[in-house]
């Protein structure tokens, strides 16, 4: 079903099935497959593919050339960049060595938690989740779950630092850029933004963040 509220380019090719939300926008060229489903308020760029069953919330911003397979499911408000590569099959092979045809595996599925953001061109493998407002670098291979407000890059990837729900790399006591070691946070376990100003400690138990003050209200300038 495609809401009347949404925008569906002349050229993009939608399967049976798909439901496109209010205020989403598909743009040319981008395919998307049986069943996949679209919420409201999303863009999905120029020669995107949303595989058979892709589940996307809203306010999400897929942008152009992403290729987002079966088994993905994102959530609310997630960036993917350009390029980007969701998969579905860790162990790929097409034919067995007496010439038999095999089968995709689709080894597990793919979670992109609220908020996070895929940079350029990164892949993110079967069987992945990254976590809320967690940030994936430009060209990373996640091989494995990325922490809430995590910030990863390299291949594979691994954690550099941490950032703010705004987006912002997190600071630490010291003013320094926080960083992914966690020894660093038994002595003093707070890191901060200089965005928006939220405050987050480090826990332990979950190699996470958790949010302890929300953004500064900066007063008006007078007129």
């Amino acid at each position: 079903m495609i809401d009347p509220a949404a925008h569906v380019h002349a050229s993009a090719d939608l399967g049976a099935d798909v439901t496109v939300g209010p205020e989403a926008v598909v743009w040319d060229r981008a395919v998307v497959r049986r069943g996949a489903r679209i919420g409201a308020g999303t863009t999905i760029g120029r020669d995107v593919l949303l595989d058979e069953d892709v589940v996307v919330g809203a306010r999400v911003r897929i942008h152009s050339g992403a290729l987002i397979y079966r088994g993905v499911t994102v959530e609310d408000g997630v960036s993917i960049g350009p390029r980007a590569i969701l998969t579905n099959d860790r162990y790929p092979r097409t034919a067995g060595a007496d010439d038999s045809v095999i089968e995709g595996h689709d080894d597990g599925t793919i979670l992109l938690a609220r908020g996070a953001s895929i940079g350029a061109g990164a892949i993110v493998v079967a069987g992945s989740a990254v976590g809320r407002f967690a940030t994936v670098g430009a060209g990373a291979v996640v091989t494995h779950d990325v922490p809430p407000h995590a910030l990863v890059a390299g291949n594979p990837a691994h954690r550099i630092g941490w950032v703010c729900t705004c987006g912002n790399r997190l600071d630490d006591a010291s003013g320094a850029p926080a960083p992914a070691e966690v020894e660093r946070y038994a002595s003093d376990p707070f890191l901060h933004c200089t965005r928006c100003g939220r405050r987050y400690v480090y826990v332990p138990d979950h190699d996470t963040l958790e949010e302890r003050q929300g953004p500064v209200v900066r007063a008006a300038s007078p007129a």
